[in-house]
């Protein structure tokens, strides 16, 4: 019988006094008398590290998720000494820590109270495993809401939700299912005009309880690992999301054929049907720029192989393809086939690059090619020699991209679906049980696929999607948000889900249009296309246990909408591409909640359905059938029609009629929309005209457009294209002025600049300071304006 007290308690421990301190450069330790050390770091005024341990030193500091790369610093530091708190101040908040207890609060310089703890940290002893489980909790303020974490099925207002994270192959999930396939443990808190962000790194098993359990409590957990987390403040939430997308790092640019549209389909084969495919495509005038195979091109759904009977020769199929303007993309999972005569599976066992179990057998779990063993992509040796496995894949056959799936890691036949908690990880030096790994399997995955994909595409641009993804993964790789189903229902979670992603720091993210499981109707799947248009990625992929789903599968009229849509999207890719890059460059969300956009309009605290497209579009999708309108709220300022160019003032909630070939979609008054001619594919023309849309606004707007190779890396020597395009509006005048940076030289040589909701007729027209004659510069009466690209200043006079 255990009679020791103390070992049978198994309550929450609380730290006690503070009892020292140190400062050390960026650092401030706190130490308590019951061995508690919190660490404060200060990497910039805005963004603060909190790290706890209870044993009276910490482990080696290590995050996969945090981007190394990026250089912090911080322009104040002040630390004072007060009768009951310490006080450390910077240049945007102060922050209070209570000597009694380690309780913290932060404010503005106003002493304005941002966020403060409830019962602050607090700890359990995990006896079963080791440990601690490690708790937190903050006192939330009256009207307080939360955003962000990531792929959640759920409403974009997370008040009241409880959510938790742990990678997990959920086929065909439901509305509030819950976990999902990838894991962000970061929330923004928005109350009173202020925003600030809270990133929870702890690759553990974590919950975020959001005043579901009390009413104003906020309160964030794990099984394991360290209380570690940073404190973001805005207040304005794109500084919170720009800064924690900083913090977790950003992708480079993909190639521009990568933001075309996507044909995929478990499975297409043999080599005739997708042949098949993609020459229907062409011949419906569809545009689409690539074509997936899924696990049926292998042989025996062993990795790094091809089925010589359905696919003889691979390499010079990927040819043919890429002469019809196809890229393919294959699918590569974890699971490597038990198999002694399978190359792959001899020299991991050779090089002993697979995951262990505790007592010492190789992990094994069933997946497509049956039984299987799983390389531990934590270990840095591994993810070398994973790369190397893509030397023929990509520089030989020419495959163009890879997708990973199952790698959350899905195991079939196991009641959990995923590894047994006692398996081991190398963790890069920090040797773990997958407890700690799991979450994080995924993305050092993807992370190895990606070196291996950049290694051999060079001087290409690399092209790499995943499933499963924990904070920092963007830094390799795309995603889409899984095994969804062809439903209603699906359809309004795809549409939150990509703007969660966006502002959680992955916005290069997807849904499967019309639905992975199941079969669509085709006015679904034409709704479904309508909003997919608008996805950073944008890809049809479905079972083939449930029919087709290909857009001539419907009737005409769908074949009609995809069309139109598809092509839009090839119209908008120099915007698209601009949204990109100024999502790369300063961390910029491709698509906006409208709570992002404007989160002083408390009308947009609880909108799931309406988005910003970039900076200038607002988009809102029919997410029911038979919808011949819908409300949706048009946010503050002047918003034009995309359909009728009628001008709508917002701050409300109207009625938008629309017809089955249209969605909601609106322009920002005084906005300039780039588009390129429509393109079987990127690359497949050449033009020597940039269409330019102007929305007149009584007024000034900015607007950019960035252009460069389209793919290689000449981009990063300068050679790219910004321009910075800025409208004036007058009564009877309207200016553009316009400024270009970099050294890339844009193929086309004229603007044909089209002039919408002019209050004038036009009388006169100047090019920087000379009057031009109307049929010097191809003047229409429709308002089309075409004009050399190399100007400074237009001005556009009417009466």
């Amino acid at each position: 019988m255990i009679t020791n007290t103390s070992l049978e308690y198994k309550g929450d421990l609380y730290p006690s006094k503070i009892v020292s301190y140190e400062h050390e450069g960026d650092s401030i330790f706190f130490n308590t008398d019951n061995k508690v050390i919190l660490k404060v770091t200060i990497l910039r005024d805005s963004l603060i590290r909190f790290r706890f341990t209870t044993k009276g030193y910490f482990s080696n500091d290590f995050s996969y998720a945090i981007d190394k790369t990026q250089l912090h610093g911080y322009n104040f530091l002040e630390l004072t000494e007060e009768e009951t708190y310490f006080q450390i101040r910077t240049s945007k908040v102060k922050c209070k820590i209570q000597k009694a207890d380690l309780r913290l609060s932060i404010y503005d310089l106003n002493d304005f109270l941002i966020l403060e703890d409830e019962l602050g940290f607090h700890w359990e002893e995990s006896y079963e495993y080791g440990g601690n489980i490690v708790k937190m909790s903050k006192s939330s303020k009256d009207g307080e809401c939360f955003y962000g974490l990531g792929d959640k099925a759920t409403q974009m207002n997370l008040k009241g939700k409880r959510v938790e994270n742990f990678a997990t192959d959920q086929y065909a999930y439901q509305k509030e299912q819950d976990p999902l396939y990838k894991v962000v443990p970061f929330y923004i808190g928005l109350h009173n005009k202020q925003s600030y962000g809270i990133f929870f790194d702890n690759t553990f098993r974590t919950f975020f309880d959001f005043c579901q359990e009390r009413r104003n409590v906020t309160s964030y957990w794990a099984e394991g690992g360290e209380m570690n987390y940073y404190f973001i403040y805005g207040p304005q939430m794109q500084d919170v999301v720009t800064t924690y997308t900083d913090l977790t790092g950003k992708p480079e640019l993909p190639p521009l054929w990568v933001l075309g549209y996507h044909q995929c389909k478990w499975s297409y084969y043999p080599e005739s049907k997708v042949k098949e495919i993609t020459s229907k495509f062409r011949e419906l005038k569809i545009p689409c720029d690539a074509i997936y195979l899924d696990i049926d091109y292998m042989e025996g759904f062993r990795c790094f192989t091809w089925n010589k009977n359905y696919f003889p020769d691979p390499k010079r199929m990927v040819a043919e393809l890429a002469e019809d303007g196809f890229k393919t993309v294959v699918i590569i999972d974890p699971g490597i086939k038990i198999d002694k005569d399978y190359w792959v599976y001899k020299e991991a066992l050779e090089k002993d690059y697979f995951c262990k179990r505790a007592d010492g057998p190789y992990m094994k779990g069933k997946v497509w090619p049956g039984e299987c063993n799983f390389p531990d992509y934590t270990n840095p040796a591994v993810r070398e020699w994973w790369a190397g496995l893509f030397k023929e894949l990509v520089s030989e056959i020419g495959v163009k991209g890879v997708w990973n799936d199952m790698n959350e890691p899905a195991v079939m036949e196991v009641p959990n679906k995923t590894f047994p908690m006692d398996v081991r990880h190398f963790y890069d030096g920090n040797p773990c049980s997958h407890r700690k790994a799991h979450n994080i399997y995924g993305t050092q995955m993807a992370r190895a696929t990606y070196h291996g994909v950049k290694r051999f595409a060079y001087p290409k641009r690399p092209f790499v999607i995943t499933r499963s993804a924990y904070s920092g993964a963007q830094r390799y790789t795309s995603s889409w948000t899984g095994d969804n189903v062809a439903t209603w229902e699906h359809l309004w979670i795809a549409n939150i889900q990509v703007q969660r992603m966006s502002i959680s720091g992955m916005g290069f993210t997807g849904s499967d249009i019309g639905g992975f499981a199941e079969q669509p109707t085709g006015e679904l799947y034409a709704r479904w296309i309508q909003l997919g248009v608008f996805h950073p990625f944008c890809r049809t992929h479905s079972s083939g246990d449930h029919g087709n789903q290909e857009p001539w599968a419907f009737d005409e009229e769908v074949i009609n909408i995809t069309r139109k849509f598809v092509s839009l999207r090839y119209q908008l890719l120099p915007y698209l591409y601009t949204m990109f890059w100024q999502y790369i460059e300063e961390g910029v969300p491709m698509l906006k909640p409208l709570v992002y956009y404007d989160q002083d309009d408390t009308q947009t605290h609880y909108r799931n359905d309406e988005f910003i497209f970039g900076n200038q579009i607002l988009v809102c999708p029919i997410l029911e059938p038979n919808a011949v309108g819908r409300r949706m709220y048009i946010p503050r300022g002047e918003w034009y029609n995309y359909w009728t160019n009628d001008l709508f003032v917002g701050g409300r909630e109207v009625w938008i009629d629309t017809k089955f070939d249209e969605i909601p979609v609106f322009v920002k008054a005084g906005a300039i929309i780039p588009k390129y001619p429509v393109q079987q594919y990127v690359g497949e023309l050449e033009f020597d005209e940039l269409t330019l849309d102007v929305y007149f606004k009584n007024g000034k707007e900015k607007s950019v457009v960035y252009e460069d190779a389209q793919d290689g890396y000449d981009y990063k020597k300068g050679r790219y294209s910004f321009l910075s395009f800025r409208t004036i509006g007058k009564e009877k005048e309207l200016i553009i002025q316009l400024h270009k940076e970099g050294k890339y030289d844009t193929p086309y040589s004229k603007y044909k600049i089209n002039l919408i909701g002019l209050p004038f007729k036009v009388t006169e027209i100047e090019i920087d300071n000379e009057k031009i004659e109307f049929d010097k510069i191809s003047f229409e009466s429709n308002n089309f304006l075409i004009v050399d690209k190399e100007f400074n200043e237009l001005h556009i006079i009417g009466e």
